[in-house]
């Protein structure tokens, strides 16, 4: 009995095996790599794992894989299947990993990443290879569009926040003209002027300094800079140094204006309260226009395709043979299966028609000691096969008789 369930149990593991389908696999390989040109910092920002994961829940969309579907022609050879079954073999059946950068990452900074390996596995080999190709290439595709849009989406709103402040800037100050205008009596006259023509100064000298500070970060941004470039950037520096000097002296002049016209404390409060409000207003102005600066700079940069960028390093091929389809784990895990159900099986059959074996066995249980014990004498024995040898029961030596 035994053995007979250990074999049709073999048999129909071994056939539900073979029955399995082949399985195919194909991986494309996408390689990320590092900005050309680094920022005007000198800093390289990876950004690549937060986008790549963007990217993957872009392609696992339903709409993206229905699409993906009907390109391919996926499961037309499987009738009956609804749009949710089908979208779910097609998730089951494809997977993203990305590959780490071998540098460390300074902590709360994102992890930098390497290669995307996207894999793919079907009962078709070609379909198999051209499903991955057509992922890897929606990953490049995404890759660059988003990148450039989201620099130029940069770029307009840094320059609508500094037309933004300009305007600001610009209604203030003739509200604060308009103002002391009206309360012209009870300013000096000479003070008056030389604040005006100090702060005048001083505006178009934070204007020089943003010009000249985006000039050379401009000749600083380039891939390859010549001696021209060079003596450019020095000269550059020596202006800035010289515009910072002179502002700082029209600052302390203008200082001295503010103490000398405390004369008129109401209008010198207002006054003041439309000078903080300006000055604000200003270095609100000059950081958004070194933003400004930064983002044409990274829209250049994405534009010539100098920044950070994806590669397809392997392309997917046709595989030649299937992948391990667990036909073998099948067929074992059933041979095992039969094993703890034939004797399983046994013990139960042992349970319901207990036996005695022995003659210790009988006065343990039945409290009665044998007078005699008859041997079980087999003249004529039948000859046996291995696999009956192997799994019959083995008959005691003597049997007990009443």
């Amino acid at each position: 009995m035994i053995a007979a369930i250990l074999l049709l149990g073999a048999v129909l593991s071994v056939m539900f095996a073979l029955s399995r389908p082949k399985v195919f696999e194909a991986s494309a390989v996408i390689q990320v790599e590092g900005p050309m040109v680094n920022d005007a910092n000198g800093v390289q920002s990876s950004q690549s794992a937060r986008m790549l994961q963007t990217i993957e829940q872009r392609l696992t969309t339903r709409e993206n894989l229905l699409a993906v579907i009907e390109r391919h022609k996926l499961f037309d050879g499987i009738p009956g299947l609804s749009a949710d079954q089908k979208i779910w073999s097609l998730r089951q059946s494809i997977s993203f990993q990305t590959v780490a950068a071998a540098t460390g990452q300074a902590f709360g900074v994102p992890t930098a990443v390497s290669a995307l390996v996207i894999s793919t596995r079907f009962g078709d080999a070609e379909q198999t290879a051209r499903i991955a190709n057509d992922f890897a290439q929606s990953v490049l595709d995404m890759s660059v569009e988003r990148k450039v849009s989201r620099a130029r989406d940069t770029y307009a709103f840094f320059t609508e926040e500094e037309a933004r402040l300009g305007a600001e800037i610009s209604a203030l100050e003739s509200e604060l003209t308009a103002y002391k205008n009206a309360n012209i009596a009870t300013l000096s006259q000479g003070e008056q002027d030389d604040r005006t023509a100090i702060d005048a100064e001083l505006r178009g000298m934070v204007q020089q300094l943003l010009a000249v500070r985006a000039e050379r970060d401009a000749v600083q941004a380039k891939a390859r800079l010549r001696e021209t470039d060079r003596r450019r950037i020095d000269e550059l520096n020596a202006q800035e140094s010289l515009l910072s000097s002179q502002q700082a002296a029209l600052e302390q002049q203008r200082d001295a204006l503010d103490l000398r016209s405390a004369a008129t404390p109401e209008v010198e409060q207002t006054l003041n309260a439309y000078d903080r409000r300006l000055q604000q207003l200003q270095n609100q102005f000059d950081i958004i226009t070194v933003r400004r600066a930064e983002a044409e700079t990274a829209l250049r940069l994405e534009d010539e395709q100098h920044s950070e960028r994806f590669s397809l390093l392997e392309r997917a091929v046709v595989p030649s043979l299937p992948s391990s389809s667990g036909r073998k784990k099948i067929a074992l895990a059933g041979l095992l299966g039969s094993m703890i159900a034939a004797f399983g099986f046994a013990f139960l059959l042992d349970m319901l028609h207990p036996v005695i074996r022995s003659a210790s066995q009988m006065e343990r249980q039945l409290n009665i000691r044998p007078v005699i014990t008859i041997p079980d004498l087999k003249l004529n024995p039948k000859p046996r096969s291995l696999l009956s040898r192997l799994f019959t029961r083995r008959q005691p030596p003597d049997a007990l008789q009443d």
